[in-house]
């Protein structure tokens, strides 16, 4: 058997639902998707690489991939018991209705091969028919977003012991505001897009101050993705830090997320941007440096106007994100 020496000790971040979560995640959506052997691979190759955090998704087609890999980790004894993986998964916008959220984390746990998660999100506060293309929506495809009942279906899943904690997704301050105001299980993530272009400055201070952790997705402003920029690998500030600190620019950006007191999810095919990615820990960023990147014009990146549909409940992009553009 070969030595599964775990180079890098991920910190932990306490949630408010009481349980730890490693702060950098290693995201499962592989687009164009692998054939499922190769994905296993991957997957297995992080847990080599230190990585005990894993967020997948309905929506990413990898939950069975990653169920393979979590078996095969097991019997092979790269990891000693299920417990030491923190497995995050989301409810689709397909599913988000009291009447199917129960269904939907069941065959989320199915595919995954296990009996809970470790944390269990709404993916997009949007709900859409269920038989739409979502890459495609048409006017009535789109309907209204009953989110109070979406998450009190959550919390039944939280009680039932299918997942240990519950959160969101690509929520804006005034839409968390109304969810907690029926809510009796607090969300304990908020993962959003966050990256030195997009730094959340209004959300991050809110969701702090409730209690809730901000994950970031797209750190790197999906390098390499069809729909990502190239900006953060060629931003010239980030290219200085890097030269000056004998880093790479993927972590000073990294880095700079942590600093922020936000978790992340990382994601990469290739084992030596796996492993780099993980050694943003025994550093930090100069005052100077910080201040740099925080004069950086800000943008978000993902829009989410294929929610918007001729007619439907969503009327424009602002509205969808309540004006944080």
């Amino acid at each position: 058997m070969e030595n599964h020496q775990v180079e890098v000790k991920i910190p932990e971040i306490m949630l408010n639902s009481g349980h730890k979560m490693p702060v950098i995640g290693f995201g499962c959506a592989i687009l164009p998707p692998l054939p499922q052997e190769e994905e296993v691979t991957i997957f297995i190759q992080a847990m080599e690489n230190g990585y005990r955090h894993f967020d997948t998704a309905s929506y990413y087609g990898s939950e069975e991939a990653l169920g393979e890999a979590i078996a095969k980790a097991l019997e092979i004894g790269l990891i000693k018991d299920r417990d030491e993986l923190f497995i995050t998964s989301k409810l689709w916008v397909t599913d988000t209705h009291y009447d199917l959220v129960l269904p939907a984390i069941k065959t989320t746990l199915s595919k995954l091969r296990l009996d809970y998660l470790d944390l269990y999100l709404v993916h997009w506060p949007v709900r859409v028919k269920r038989d739409a293309n979502v890459n495609h929506l048409l006017e009535g495809e789109v309907l209204p977003f009953d989110m109070h009942g979406t998450w009190k279906a959550m919390e039944e899943c939280c009680e039932l012991g299918l997942t240990k904690s519950i959160g969101l997704s690509n929520f804006t301050c005034e839409k968390i505001s109304k969810l907690l105001q029926n809510a009796t299980i607090q969300p304990a993530i908020n993962q959003v897009e966050m990256n030195i272009y997009w730094q959340q400055r209004k959300l991050l201070p809110f969701c702090k101050e409730k209690g809730i952790v901000v994950c970031a997705w797209s750190p790197l402003g999906a390098y390499g993705c069809f729909w990502g920029t190239n900006d953060i690998m060629e931003n010239k500030v980030l290219q200085e830090i890097a030269a000056f600190k004998s880093k790479t620019v993927p972590q000073v950006a990294l880095r700079w997320i942590y600093e922020q007191g936000a978790s992340l999810v990382v994601k990469s095919t290739n084992k030596e941007r796996m492993k780099q990615n993980l050694k943003i820990f025994d550093w930090e960023l100069a005052e100077e440096e910080k201040e740099k990147i925080l004069h950086i014009t800000q943008r978000r990146l993902g829009k989410a106007d294929g929610f918007i549909v001729p007619n439907g409940p969503i009327k424009s992009v602002e509205e969808f994100w309540d004006g944080d553009l």
